[in-house]
C-alpha cells in the first residue's frame, strides 16, 4: 500500500475528505518524526512502539574493493509490534 492508497483508506474509514485525511496523515508523521529526532519513545498501546537506538561504530569491508573501512556510529529507529497488531496479523 502506498501513501495515496493509505489516504484513500483513511478517508473511507473516517468520513474525512481526502484533503483532510492527507493533512491528518502528514500531521501524524510530522509529530512522530519530531519526537524521534528529540529521542523520545512513542508508544501506541496495542499497535506498537517506536524508539531511537544507537548503532555503535564498527569496521566493515568495501563491497567492490574488499578494503577495510570504518563505519560511523549512527542512530536507528526501532519498532516493536504490539500484541493487538501481532494477533491481528497472525489471525
Amino acid at each position: 500500500m502506498n501513501k495515496a492508497e493509505l489516504i484513500d483508506r483513511i478517508s473511507e474509514k473516517t468520513g474525512l475528505n481526502k484533503i483532510d485525511a492527507n493533512s491528518a496523515l502528514e500531521a501524524v508523521t510530522d509529530v512522530i518524526t519530531d519526537a524521534m529526532k528529540a529521542g523520545d519513545e512513542i508508544v501506541l498501546v496495542g499497535f506498537g512502539s517506536f524508539k531511537v537506538g544507537v548503532r555503535a561504530a564498527r569496521s566493515g569491508r568495501h563491497p567492490r574493493t574488499g578494503k577495510e573501512m570504518k563505519i560511523a556510529a549512527s542512530k536507528v529507529v526501532k519498532f516493536k509490534v504490539g500484541k493487538k497488531l501481532k494477533d491481528a496479523v497472525n489471525a
